[in-house]
């Protein structure tokens, strides 16, 4: 789950990091996995450090759906924008949005 509240939910290199082991777990271990989305997307602060964390957990998800055949979830709360949406945020299995939702990428 991410918290918009701390850093509007930005995704850094620690957050991605967490995500990104989050997915390896659950494709050793061969479970669904389930992410709650609020945030303003890349963390900007870091630079190119953020954005690179889109790419890791974009492979770290395509091997665990398409290699492994792993299902994954994508909740999307309010506000859902930039480089979450762009990467992991729109790569579930199934998505589901709260009611009245901000989901954007620019």
């Amino acid at each position: 789950v991410m918290d918009f509240q701390f850093m509007g939910g930005s995704m850094g290199s620690v957050v991605g990091e967490k995500i990104t082991r989050l997915i390896e777990y659950a494709t050793n271990r061969s479970i669904p996995v389930i992410i709650v989305c609020a945030s303003g997307g890349a963390r900007m602060q870091e630079g190119s450090l953020s954005l690179m964390q889109m790419a890791k957990i974009s492979s770290a998800l395509y091997n665990y759906q398409s290699k492994k055949k792993l299902f994954y979830v994508s909740i999307l709360t309010s506000p859902t924008t930039g480089g979450v949406t762009a990467s992991f945020g729109m790569l579930g299995d199934v998505i589901i949005a709260e009611p009245n939702a901000y989901v954007a990428f620019a």
